[in-house]
């Protein structure tokens, strides 16, 4: 069953958010990083978000040692778009990464630098163990961009032969594993898919384990729960609730597993670690789908599809077991990231914000940035305010769930359109009900924003 916040909880999330500690300054040494990125998991699908009918112990306990951000977001509900702009800080309307590429797409330009680039820069040991996404050309892969080690799928696991609906579509491009620059794997199978997520995390362990005297940033982003599903065999039926619940599990021990070695190799102390998803969940799977109390899911700029759970640990800098409805977004961690490791900026704009004041808890902390653009492939569809009050949508089509699928097979969508619409986000989180009347001063300052990033970013379209 779903959790679903009301009002009364948003604002004792947001009291609980208020309380600040040690700046970094105060720190002997740089701070590592290590992030978790999940490929469409659900807002509600972890303890203690949500109430998912299998265990997340580790989740849980990840969140009690760190904050819980119940408004977290990212600019894209779809794959490349929303993980370009965590490694580079830039809006999908600057890189024009957009939607979900294809196999040996060209990806992010290396005219813009990614967190590798600005941490490797500046004497970090770097990793990135998962699905990449973000460029399948030599000098749009990994190693390229930043990190000294690397394993994983250069884009998404469904993009090969075995693809349920339309494998014509992949067949000549083999579902690939790499390995440091170099392809270990040459054709993807279904046996090799189940052993994704403990490959990701034993790399990871043995990469914390390594480096646990230089500063490092470990970037995991899993290749689940995005369909097709799969779990090694020590998962395989453990939940009884199915091959989701199952899949779920064995990510929940992942971090688990990433968090223990952290602790093993004393470097915990000194580890910002998040635990986020690129975007909410794809409905159309139905049983192999996870679940968000908000409106709509993966695929639309609503709340459904681009407010993720997400938990920060730091000790000694982050209040452990409180909660904060405090607005941010994937864009800010780079210069967040930047600031905290006292890397210079990458010379390209980059678009986020350092938001370690208000990451921290400190009191008085403002969002810097005015506004956060929200955008479906290439369609610019709205802006929601840096304090993460107001949120205008644009005219706009977007897709509405018709009927689930199951077991692996998608469901079927409709288009519907929403027109000029404001929501109060604090009283209506779930996008009920439009105010644009009743506030036309927010309305007009909203439009703004929106009409400065069109000019900006999108004239041209």
């Amino acid at each position: 069953m779903i959790q679903t916040p009301n009002r009364r909880q948003f604002l004792s999330a947001a009291a609980l958010g208020l309380t600040g500690l040690a700046a970094p300054a105060a720190q002997a040494k740089r701070p590592n990083f290590v992030v978790i990125f999940l490929d469409d998991a659900g807002f509600a699908d972890f303890h203690p978000f949500g109430k998912p009918d299998y265990p997340t112990p580790h989740v849980a306990q990840l969140a009690r040692e760190g904050c819980r951000f119940m408004n977290f977001y990212v600019p894209q509900a779809v794959c490349s778009a929303s993980r370009s702009a965590l490694l580079s800080g830039c809006y999908p309307g600057r890189t024009k990464v957009f939607g979900a590429h294809g196999p040996r797409a060209r990806g992010l330009e290396p005219s813009f630098a990614t967190m590798g680039n600005v941490l490797q820069s500046a004497g970090y040991k770097t990793a990135v163990f998962g699905k990449w996404h973000i460029g399948d050309h030599e000098d749009t892969r990994p190693p390229a961009r930043g990190f000294d080690e690397s394993c994983g799928l250069m884009y998404s696991n469904d993009m090969w032969e075995y693809h349920p609906e339309n494998p014509q579509a992949y067949s000549k491009y083999p579902l690939q594993y790499w390995n440091d620059g170099k392809i270990t794997i040459e054709r993807v199978t279904p046996d090799h898919q189940q052993h994704l997520t403990t490959w990701y995390t034993e790399r990871a362990v043995d990469f914390i384990q390594r480096r646990k005297n230089d500063p490092f940033l470990l970037y995991v982003p899993h290749t689940m729960p995005h369909v097709p599903l799969f779990c090694s065999d020590k998962f395989r039926g453990k939940s009884g609730k199915g091959l989701f619940a199952d899949v779920m599990m064995e990510l929940d021990w992942s971090v688990g597993e990433i968090n223990k070695a952290l602790k093993q190799a004393g470097a915990d102390k000194n580890t910002l670690v998040l635990f986020t998803s690129d975007n909410g969940p794809w409905t159309s799977y139905g049983n192999h789908a996870g679940q968000t109390p908000y409106r709509e899911a993966k695929g639309t700029g609503f709340d459904g599809g681009t407010r993720s759970a997400c938990i920060v640990k730091y000790p000694g800098q982050i209040k452990a077991g409180t909660a904060s409805s405090r607005m941010w977004c994937t864009l800010d961690m780079l210069p967040t990231f930047a600031h905290l490791a006292g890397a210079p900026p990458p010379k390209n704009p980059v678009d986020g914000k350092n938001v370690w004041d208000l990451v921290r808890g400190a009191r008085g902390a403002v969002n810097p940035n005015e506004y956060y653009p929200f955008s479906t492939g290439r369609n610019f569809e709205g802006v929601i305010s840096g304090d993460g009050k107001w949120k205008l949508h644009l005219p706009h089509t977007y897709r509405v769930l018709v009927q689930a699928g199951n077991d692996g097979a998608a469901g079927k969508y409709r288009q519907e359109k929403i027109d000029l619409s404001l929501f109060d986000m604090e009283k209506d989180p779930f996008e009920t009900t439009n105010v644009l009347d009743k506030y036309p001063d927010v309305a007009e300052k909203m439009k703004g924003y929106a009409e400065r990033h069109r000019q900006t970013f999108y004239a041209e379209g």
